[in-house]
């Protein structure tokens, strides 16, 4: 498999910890959203969108959005398991990965960032941008969290709610969010920290960072 992603890039992030979890070999072929790579002809013809990531499989199947990379892996790669056994326990965690995934992660993302830049935005009011949606969803993610975890987000081993969380986190440092009041989200930060999937996955360890 090839995963086609930008180093910094939170979907990026989250599938290389999906990857990493499930204990997959994958390459890595960097596009550098910076520079624009994602808009090149020969990344258009993998990703129509434009967006990373892209994942090549080796039957020549690509597949793009990381929701649907996630659930993949999930149906092909069953174990270890990123979803609980039972349905109900599966809705909540694909719910606390929807808060991030769909409501707080798609406005901060580079190019959004780049059009809030456009209204005359400078970086601190960027950073207020993004800091006022990872606030809102990191309340709502640090009850969830309360009611379900166990040292992850939900129960006591990773799942995909941990695949998206850490990467978010991870932006909201980068924006200056302070973080001190969602004391479960950063417990589950430091294990994340002690894991060798996270810790392989983490953007400094990449090819492509600078």
């Amino acid at each position: 498999m090839i995963l086609h992603g930008y180093w910094r890039s939170g979907t990026s992030y989250r599938t290389r910890i999906a990857l990493n979890l499930k204990g997959l070999a994958y390459e890595t072929a960097p596009v550098d959203l910076r520079t624009g790579d994602q808009r090149s002809e020969a990344y258009r013809a993998l990703n129509p969108q434009g967006l990373v990531p892209a994942l090549e499989i080796d039957n020549d199947l690509v597949l793009t959005q990381s929701p649907a990379i996630l659930e993949w892996l999930e149906e092909t790669h069953p174990a270890p398991a990123l979803l609980p056994p039972l349905a109900a326990d599966r809705a909540l965690v694909r719910s606390m990965a929807a808060l991030i995934g769909c409501d707080v992660h798609p406005l901060n993302n580079l190019r959004v960032l780049k059009a809030v830049r456009d209204l005359g935005a400078d970086q601190a009011g960027v950073d207020a941008w993004a800091g006022r949606w990872i606030l809102d969803g990191f309340a709502a993610l640090e009850a969830q969290v309360q009611r379900h975890g166990d040292g992850w987000c939900f129960g006591d081993a990773p799942t995909l709610a941990d695949c998206y969380l850490i990467p978010q986190i991870y932006s909201a440092r980068r924006f200056n969010v302070d973080l001190t009041a969602f004391p479960r989200l950063l417990a589950v930060e430091t294990q994340a920290a002690r894991h060798p999937a996270f810790v392989a996955a983490h953007p400094d360890n990449q090819p492509d960072a600078d």
